[in-house]
């Protein structure tokens, strides 16, 4: 008895002091104890994504991988799985599992070392969102007190969802959402009991109990969790005998990129992280952005695939590196691959070595390990470089140009292996919607990799003749007709500056005499425009180009804006023909649609100024006032005034001051004449598809799009061919694309078969390959001409009424005779040393 007695009281001393210890704790890591009411906000570290207008995934930032998942969406044998391995009273317990840790410690002082833990899923989640991985006493105690507050604030169910989506399960993934794809590119709700039992085995050791690391481990793991789930009655014998057979079939997945536009994902992450800051990364955003898959596809394979031929039509510049010379021993190949394994790959551009060189073929190793054969077709474009105006002659046997020991790049078309090179030019392409600025396409390089320098936005560029189609606006706008005549003849003027002759030159350098205003436009002719520049005023001009956007700044003031020496970046170019193609309305072009949150809720919208030209009319019919307001989704904003008169009566839109400051807030900015756009748009037509005696510069075009009436286009090349342009439209579209070297010293030069590189050899091809592809299916549009636009016969030569042709006009302005009266234009000169020749 006295020895009972004893033993109560040292077990009530135990208790006593132990209560006393526990609570002297708790009080010493209180202040230090976080709010746990804050899990309630907290959110998962989720990635931001990219997406394309047609929802494809575009791009992903952010380290951690998370998909995260309510309970409901989770299998139930999941849950059991991680209870049965984890924490197997659960829903007994009140935050800490007593019986696990007499466990523990019965089996610590067996076997001398912590060899099972007693941490509950709560203990779990509170050290996983509040304290760190340190094994100490503290640190255990904190996580005890932390659970204890979690169970009093939150069901088990809550708890068990915030652990399944928190948990780290290697790999960079959190949370049983990303587990299944990263491992088995399933969403939760596909996975077989096999994989949910190996997924539920990571939390003890993530790094090592993944079958990346280890298969057996993994597998051994997964065994013991499915024998866990059988002892505690989740599954069957059957159920546990087939699982426990099954292999593992796993390997690592990524967010699999659909759309590639890596320039413009680019843009709307420096946009969220300006908007967001480090928070951009892991609060789960979701990006809806203008691009057009399609649209985007078919730009990336016509810039890089025009770059190539531009690359080289120009010659072979050699290997990039020579592994051994001859009379060398050759490398081995497993040192080889280790060699090619260190090179990116560029698109369908792939490092190789040469093994051995015959006459008439080579032998060629990939970094894949796979050994192919190039033969004398895939190396015959291999001219020696020289320099970018001279080429070598065609090789006549394959050692001409490549030898064993040699990295070179090589490509496969049609399942053949051809001679390749990384580029040294470069190019850029635009396309957008001209009715509202979205921003379909782009393209800044030829590969982001190589380069992240995003030329449509960043690149400033003299553009050359595609600054005519404004010019030739504004001298409508100052009473010309696309019929008047302007003299195609040399222009010589003594440059004090230079201290030589100013001599504007035509490309080719042929001069016609008196033409049209369209024809000079048609054929790009150089001093037709610098002679209409004259007439119109240089000071006029240049302020006339800032309506299409155009920064002052950037405007060069001399009559060498004729010729197009002022600078501009592809955007602005784009944004700038838009104005001509929609009618005289400036956009701004904008390439993010909507931003959604982690909870699928849209926290941002664009809604971009449109095109309103159908309600500037005093008086239209209601009919087609509700008509054109639905077609361009700005019905909701002004049918709330009370002013619109039903039954086929009229409605007189500009009397109504609500309704144009509705207009202000939802229309683009009016900034030239819609008849003026359309002249202009119309000419731009010429330029494709020339008339009955001569060609446009543009004429590479109509060979492709024959039949079709409703696209036009502008080509422009500066001086030496440094920089090639092209813009046009088409339906619902207008794009730019320009090809150059990044130092603007080097020119794009010319080749003894291809000639001298200007816009519409080099950069016309990239829109040509581009519209080829996105107009599939797209029906041919009728181009009427706006109120206030008439048509009349014309003599082709003089202008004036006749029979050859017929020509638009505003009305009013059209010819009202048949003299033949030639044009008197004053002549405006200027001495500036900045005047260059461009065509």
């Amino acid at each position: 008895m006295k020895f009972v007695k004893y033993f109560f009281v040292f077990v009530f001393c135990c208790i006593f002091f132990g209560a006393i210890f526990i609570y002297c704790v708790y009080k010493y890591v209180e202040k230090s104890l976080p709010d746990v009411t804050m899990m309630k906000d907290i959110h998962l570290q989720v990635p931001l994504k990219i997406f394309s207008a047609d929802n494809k995934l575009m791009a992903q930032y952010g380290e951690k991988h998370c998909v995260p998942v309510m309970l409901n969406e989770i299998p139930l044998l999941m849950v059991q799985a991680f209870i049965a391995i984890e924490d197997r009273r659960y829903y007994d317990h009140h935050g800490i599992d007593v019986i696990g840790i007499f466990r523990a410690l019965i089996m610590l002082i067996i076997s001398g070392y912590p060899s099972q833990g007693a941490s509950t899923i709560t203990q779990q989640l509170a050290r996983n969102f509040y304290l760190s991985p340190e094994k100490t006493f503290l640190r255990k105690a904190k996580e005890v007190f932390l659970a204890i507050r979690i169970e009093q604030l939150f069901t088990k169910n809550e708890i068990i969802e915030l652990y399944l989506n928190k948990i780290y399960l290697g790999n960079r993934a959190y949370g049983v959402g990303a587990a299944a794809y990263v491992y088995f590119g399933k969403t939760v709700d596909k996975l077989t009991l096999n994989e949910i039992a190996m997924i539920a085995g990571l939390p003890k050791a993530p790094s090592t109990f993944n079958p990346f690391y280890s298969y057996n481990r993994a597998t051994n793991r997964r065994n013991i969790v499915l024998l866990r789930m059988f002892e505690e009655g989740y599954i069957t014998k059957n159920q546990y005998n087939y699982a426990k057979k099954e292999k593992i079939k796993t390997f690592y997945h990524i967010a699999k990129i659909e759309v590639n536009a890596p320039y413009l994902s680019e843009m709307v992450r420096q946009t969220l992280y300006n908007k967001y800051g480090e928070n951009a990364y892991i609060d789960g955003y979701k990006v809806y952005t203008t691009i057009i898959s399609k649209h985007q596809l078919a730009a990336i394979n016509a810039v890089q695939n025009n770059v190539i031929n531009y690359d080289e039509r120009h010659g072979y510049r050699g290997a990039s590196e020579i592994l051994w010379k001859s009379g060398e021993s050759s490398w081995g190949i497993s040192k080889i691959l280790k060699k090619l394994k260190e090179i990116s790959k560029y698109m369908e551009l792939e490092p190789a070595v040469v093994l051995s060189v015959f006459k008439n073929s080579a032998n060629i190793l990939l970094s894949n390990g796979s050994q192919e054969v190039i033969t004398m077709k895939g190396v015959r474009w291999a001219r020696r470089f020289i320099s970018d105006e001279k080429q070598g002659i065609p090789p006549m046997m394959i050692n001409n140009v490549i030898h064993a020991g040699e990295q070179i790049w090589v490509r496969k078309i049609k399942n053949e292996w051809y001679l390749s090179q990384i580029p040294d030019v470069n190019a850029a392409f635009i396309a957008l919607n001209p009715n509202n600025g979205a921003i379909t396409t782009l393209v800044g390089g030829f590969n982001f990799n190589l380069s992240k320098f995003n030329r449509v936005t960043q690149s400033l560029r003299q553009v050359g003749s595609s600054i005519k189609p404004f010019l030739y606006a504004a001298a409508i706008d100052k009473g010309m007709t696309l019929s008047s005549l302007i003299n195609d003849a040399p222009i010589s003027r003594w440059d004090s500056g230079k201290n030589s002759n100013w001599r504007p030159k035509n490309s080719p350098a042929k001069y016609d005499g008196l033409i049209r205003l369209r024809q000079g436009l048609g054929q790009s002719k150089n001093v037709v425009m610098v002679r209409m520049i004259r007439a119109i005023g240089i000071e006029y001009a240049s302020n006339y180009l800032t309506r299409f956007g155009f920064p002052l700044e950037n405007i060069n003031n001399t009559e060498s804006i004729a010729l197009g020496v002022s600078s501009f970046t592809p955007l602005q170019l784009v944004r700038a023909y838009s104005v001509i193609v929609n009618g005289g309305y400036l956009i701004d072009p904008y390439y993010i649609s909507k931003i959604e949150n982690n909870k699928k809720q849209v926290i941002f919208k664009t809604t971009p100024k449109t095109i309103c030209s159908n309600y500037i009319n005093t008086q239209i019919s209601y009919d087609n006032f509700e008509k054109e307001l639905l077609k361009d989704k700005i019905i909701d904003e002004l049918i709330k005034t009370n002013d619109v008169i039903y039954n086929n009566k009229v409605i007189d839109t500009l009397k109504n001051k609500k309704y144009q400051n509705n207009l202000k807030n939802i229309c683009a900015p009016y900034v030239i004449n819609e008849q003026i756009a359309f002249l202009i748009k119309n000419a731009m037509m010429t330029n494709i598809y020339g008339e009955s005696n001569w060609l446009g510069t543009g004429w590479r075009s109509a060979k492709i799009f024959m039949g079709r009436r409703d696209i036009g286009g502008k080509t422009g090349t500066t001086n030496n061919s440094k920089d090639a342009w092209f813009s046009g439209y088409a339906p619902n579209i207008v794009a730019t694309a320009w090809i150059g070297f990044d130092d603007n010293k080097r020119t794009l030069g010319n080749t003894h078969m291809y000639g001298v590189e200007v816009g519409a050899k080099s950069a016309q091809p990239i829109w040509n390959d581009f519209m080829k592809t996105v107009l599939i299916g797209v029906p041919i549009r009728k181009i009427l001409p706006p109120r206030g636009i008439i048509s009349v016969s014309i003599d082709d030569k003089t202008g004036k009424l006749g029979s050859s042709l017929k020509e638009y006009y505003i009305e009013g302005t059209e010819p009202k005779d048949y003299e033949i009266k030639e044009l008197e234009l004053p002549i405006f000169t200027e001495d500036n040393s900045d005047r260059e020749e461009l065509f």
